[in-house]
């Protein structure tokens, strides 16, 4: 059996969500749990309001309906558990791994730009990069010591070519001041919107500079899909 990821974007939609449910059981053995519970008690709450909506109405016709509603009502409990856990599974299963951060990141939707290893020490402390609402964000992983020099310089090399664009630097970890790896993508979000969007092309244009003299640093794939966006967007029909 070989030990290469798998590829979510070569695989149908029913292999996708298989595989994001086998991949969170393994973290989260009480998923199904959560989702035949969730689906019970959804479904008997449709069926049970259904019934009150229309008391007095016993016919088959009526019957069928209600059921149809009911299941529909549970299914889509069983849809919105199954993704808030696992995507918490698949946080579990990032955490320590290298470029964790960077996969949390693909979270982001559209209007957000991420660039992975834009920094790097020889003992693989990152730097990535997003571009977006709130300007320009540096985000750390690695060792606290190390990573805080690092981010300095990026900083540095940044605001150079920012201007009057903000440059703002998150460390993820847990110790005090560091964002945990499950609060990244709310803690980016919440920094606000200070950039217009036609601003965010100008800021895109200003780091081209900056980047082609930089080398690329390839992240290795770990066991789980190499973008965690791909997984809520499988619950969603994407």
């Amino acid at each position: 059996m070989s030990n290469t990821p798998l590829d979510p974007s070569k695989m149908s939609r029913r292999r996708q969500i298989l595989e994001t449910y086998r991949m969170s059981r393994e973290v989260d053995p009480a998923i199904r749990w959560w989702m035949l519970g969730s689906f019970v008690i959804f479904a008997g709450l449709g069926l049970l309001l259904f019934r009150v909506v229309l008391p007095h109405n016993d016919s088959v016709l009526s019957w069928i309906l209600g059921g149809v509603a009911s299941f529909l009502i549970g299914l889509l409990a069983v849809m919105i558990v199954f993704g808030r856990r696992a995507q918490k599974a698949a946080f579990a299963r990032l955490e320590g791994q290298l470029g964790a951060a960077a996969r949390a990141l693909t979270l982001l939707r559209r209007g957000w730009s991420i660039e992975e290893v834009v920094g790097f020490t020889k003992q693989q402390d990152m730097v990535h990069r997003v571009v977006g609402p709130p300007g320009i964000i540096l985000v750390g992983e690695g060792n606290p010591g190390r990573l805080k020099a690092l981010l300095t310089s990026e900083v540095k090399k940044h605001e150079r070519v920012a201007g009057d664009y903000p440059v703002h630097q998150v460390t993820v970890g847990t110790d005090e001041g560091q964002v945990p790896l499950k609060k990244l993508v709310n803690h980016v979000r919440k920094l606000g919107r200070q950039v217009k969007p036609a601003e965010i092309t100008e800021i895109k244009q200003r780091l081209r500079a900056l980047d082609a003299q930089r080398p690329k640093v390839p992240i290795p794939r770990g066991p789980v899909p190499t973008s965690m966006k791909g997984q809520r967007g499988n619950l969603r029909g994407r």
